[in-house]
């Protein structure tokens, strides 16, 4: 059976090599063999681990953004649940779009009320003077500006807080939505950011709770 397996695997990768232009990798072929011959165990930890990868090539966030009901603020409102690490626009009464978001890690947390006062589209990065020392402090040396871009740490869009230094921002790191990693910027995936921000407008009333 394996012989008749691996036969067909191999009429495959030669039939995908001619569409190509280039044969199927050392490394996709030991791959591909280990992922039918592996315990059923182990198969489910290299398919866990594929699609974490997937993410670091994809703008789509690990935490599917949905509707939800949820009470207490007007329309319109962007409310930032840093414990929940999601991101709520109330669209209508009662209900709101919830989207994961990473949010600022220990020492980085906040709260308070503001609203949106700028918006951008592929932004460009102007890090602190603090941040830099920051980094510059682990080994890290940081541009003192870089373009928007693909490889921005901003992403693709970025709603600005008020006279902060805050931002809702898109990110070049997918994987990280839904954790505590950022310097107090609120993180959301690209495909989610700019749904967000088609959405809403300058004046857009913020609220950062925990």
């Amino acid at each position: 059976m394996r012989k008749v397996l691996i036969s067909a695997l191999t009429v495959v990768a030669v039939a995908l090599a001619g569409v190509t232009g280039s044969g199927i990798s050392a490394r996709a072929e030991i791959q591909l063999h280990e992922l039918l011959f592996k315990p059923k165990k182990e198969r489910e930890q290299y398919r866990r681990e594929n699609r974490t990868q997937s993410y670091r090539m994809s703008d789509k966030s690990p935490i599917r953004r949905r509707e939800v009901r949820f009470d207490g603020y007007p329309v319109g409102t962007i409310v930032i649940d840093t414990s929940d690490r999601r991101l709520y626009h109330v669209t209508k009464p009662g209900r709101a779009l919830a989207y994961g978001v990473g949010v600022g890690r220990e020492g980085f947390t906040w709260t308070g009320k503001n609203r949106i006062t700028r918006k951008a589209e592929w932004p460009g990065w102007t890090p602190p003077a603090s941040m830099r020392a920051r980094e510059k402090a682990k080994g890290r040396i940081l541009p003192a500006y870089m373009p928007g871009g693909p490889n921005n740490p901003l992403g693709a869009r970025a709603m600005y807080i008020g006279t902060t230094l805050y931002r809702i921002h898109g990110t070049n790191q997918p994987w990280t939505i839904g954790q505590a990693m950022s310097s107090g910027c609120i993180r959301m995936a690209n495909d989610d950011v700019k749904h967000l921000y088609s959405r809403v407008k300058v004046g857009t009333r913020v609220v950062v709770r925990n």
